[in-house]
């Protein structure tokens, strides 16, 4: 099994920035990515941000371009995301994901690509 905390959520006005973090532990010798999901009330989860660790390649909504930045480091399979020019329609629970199949090489971008989900963690922009 493998176990994902995440930190860092708030609350934050327009325009500010915040920086969420996540680490896994456990059984984490297959991990081949990492990326962060949002769900805001009434909508379906959509893919904020990914990494894949083979190449370091990263994959980033359209919404987000720009603004956020995904970091990580896989010998301590943890990622963090950089949030700046933060809008009210970012607010969401924001949830850190790990693949732990599908093999190195995948792109990972629908959350039934990922075995292993954090508990979430709140993010409100207020305008």
């Amino acid at each position: 099994q493998v176990q994902l905390v995440e930190s860092g959520g708030g609350l934050v006005q327009a325009g500010g920035s915040l920086r969420l973090s996540c680490a896994a532990s456990g059984r984490t010798f297959m991990n081949f990515a990492m990326g962060w999901f949002r769900q805001a009330p009434g909508k379906e989860r959509e893919c904020v941000t990914t990494m894949r660790w083979a190449d370091s390649s990263t994959y980033y909504g359209d919404s987000v371009k720009g603004r956020f930045t995904i970091s990580g480091d896989s010998a301590k399979n943890s990622v963090n995301l950089q949030m700046d020019s933060l809008k009210p329609e970012d607010t969401a629970v924001y949830y850190c994901a790990l693949a732990h199949s599908g093999g190195p090489w995948s792109i990972r971008l629908s959350e039934s690509e990922y075995d292993y989900w954090g508990q979430g963690t709140q993010v409100t922009v207020s305008s």
